[in-house]
């Protein structure tokens, strides 16, 4: 099994994002998958245009000439593609959402109805591999990916392929704080198991999502405690700007 993950955090190596996706990927590693983290932020990959010319003119092929064209063989190389992205305005990134956008050259542009009798776009030529949404997010809340959820499974709907599993987690920067180390140690085993799910069963389990799920702080006051230290530390580092 390939699996690839397409990170669309503009912090890239940096990223919150790297790190979850890094313990996915070693999980599926360890289990025996072929692995690859590629980031976007390092490629060039322009808006789509609207033109329809990679439907019309010149099927399959963007009349941009960028990044996209080794991306998109990158995409149908693999069995798995994992979405990771930071959560910003309630969805992916600008730059995830450009990725996806220029997958649209894969796709026909003739129309059909699915099973419920609502129009999609037919299938590509090239089967889609299934999909893996990773995100983290500023907001403490898992509520705060409801779009993220949707979004996946629509995707996932209207490539006519499997959605095999999504990690979504609230107040991510946490998992880069060494006073947190203990508990996001534990996280990071989660994601990890995760990924080897994905390789020997073929998505995440439904016990491990639940664990993944849970507040990284196992208290009922966890929001409350979560937005005290938030704002005590964007107070000092709005301070720590006004002196540089």
């Amino acid at each position: 099994m390939k699996i690839i993950a397409f990170n669309g955090s503009p912090r890239a190596e940096q990223s919150t994002t790297n790190l979850m996706v890094s313990a996915f990927l070693a999980g599926a590693d360890s289990a025996g998958a072929e692995t690859e983290q590629i980031f976007l932020a390092h490629k060039k990959i322009g808006h789509c245009l609207g033109c329809f010319t990679c439907w019309l003119k010149t099927p399959g092929t963007c009349i941009q000439s960028d990044d996209m064209d080794g991306l998109i063989a990158k995409y149908f190389s693999a069995d798995v593609v994992v979405f990771a992205t930071p959560l910003y305005m309630d969805n992916v990134s600008g730059i995830m959402k450009n990725f996806m956008d220029r997958l649209l050259p894969t796709g026909d542009p003739h129309f059909e109805k699915d099973d419920n009798g609502e129009v999609r776009h037919v299938k590509g030529k090239k089967p889609d591999p299934k999909f893996v949404m990773i995100s983290n997010s500023g907001f403490p809340e898992q509520s705060h990916f409801q779009v993220l959820k949707l979004l996946t499974q629509r995707l996932a709907r209207n490539y006519q392929t499997e959605f095999i599993g999504e990690i979504y987690r609230g107040a991510g920067a946490l998992l880069q704080t060494q006073e947190m180390k203990s508990i996001t140690d534990q996280y990071l085993k989660l994601l990890h198991k995760s990924g080897s799910e994905v390789v020997n069963g073929g998505r995440i389990s439904t016990q491990t999502s639940r664990e993944l799920d849970q507040p990284l702080i196992p208290d009922p006051n966890y929001v409350d405690i979560f937005i005290t230290n938030a704002n005590a530390f964007m107070d000092n580092m709005i301070n720590e700007y006004k002196k540089s």
